[in-house]
């Protein structure tokens, strides 16, 4: 595939329809979505992208340059969030990452689109890259993997566990960051984390990721997933395990890679192009 980031496409090449609104059922509601498509026959790759929390920062560039590169890039919101009906937790993250993983595969959804079920990836940021990292270790449909400044809620309820401090900080931190969400709390959301405990420790997927290609990208001026807490020690597990597939990145930026949007649509369109494509 081409580069993601060396001029427009020719206006011939834009697909009738390259975005549209989709929906999935999951939970008892219906998941807002946006395919990006690119242009061609198909079938295309796919890529379904995870948004972090609370989403202020969707990831529409990478959607877009995934695109234009030929794959099929998928941006949705989970329950409970930015006006989707239900209750925003953790947990129903993951159920409905593990939802919208599914449903892009199925026949009729495949077709409509023209997707390739057998090509497909996840990747996300932030709490998005906890939840790809979590939905791959259980799909292994999921081809390939990228995680982007992953939240490790693990490493978060170990901390939590060690110090009050570090539960009153995120506590705090969260029900800040409540505007777009419904039906939770900022220490709902700490205390579902500390009852997960080490369920939700990403280096315990290392087994579960030995067969597949992974690619961890840290921030390494990031105050909300510093890398001495949320990436290195993942890194470590992966190539302690190991996960032969492993590639790591440590980029010096921050959280939302405000300078590094280019170097990130390059690393995770190159990634994708050597595990995805064939």
């Amino acid at each position: 595939m081409t580069d993601a980031l060396t001029g427009d496409l020719p206006t011939g090449l834009v697909p009738p329809a390259g975005t549209p609104a989709v929906t999935f059922a999951s939970g008892g509601h219906a998941l807002l979505g946006v395919l990006h498509l690119p242009a061609g026959p198909g079938p295309h790759p796919i890529v379904v992208l995870l948004h972090g929390f609370p989403g202020n920062e969707r990831n529409f560039d990478l959607a877009q340059a995934l695109r234009r590169v030929g794959y099929a890039a998928l941006v949705f919101h989970y329950r409970g969030s930015w006006g989707v009906g239900g209750s925003y937790s953790w947990g129903n993250v993951l159920e409905d990452a593990a939802r919208v993983t599914r449903a892009v595969r199925e026949d009729a959804v495949a077709a409509e689109h023209r997707l390739d079920p057998g090509r497909l990836a996840v990747v996300g940021h932030s709490l998005g890259g906890f939840a790809a990292l979590m939905t791959a270790a259980q799909d292994r449909a999921v081809r390939a993997v990228a995680s982007v400044a992953a939240f490790d809620l693990g490493a978060a309820a170990a901390a939590c566990r060690a110090d009050p401090g570090a539960r009153e900080a995120y506590t705090a931190a969260w029900e800040d960051s409540l505007l777009p969400l419904r039906g939770t709390s900022g220490a709902a959301l700490v205390a579902e984390m500390e009852a997960a405990g080490e369920a939700w420790s990403l280096a315990r997927l290392a087994p579960r990721l030995a067969d597949r290609p992974v690619l961890l990208i840290g921030t390494g001026r990031d105050t909300i997933t510093p890398p001495e807490t949320h990436h290195h020690p993942l890194v470590a597990a992966y190539q302690a395990h190991p996960v032969p597939g492993l590639e790591h990145r440590l980029y010096p930026t921050d959280h939302a890679l405000s300078d590094h949007r280019l170097t990130l649509a390059r690393a995770v369109t190159g990634f994708l192009d050597r595990h995805l494509v064939h």
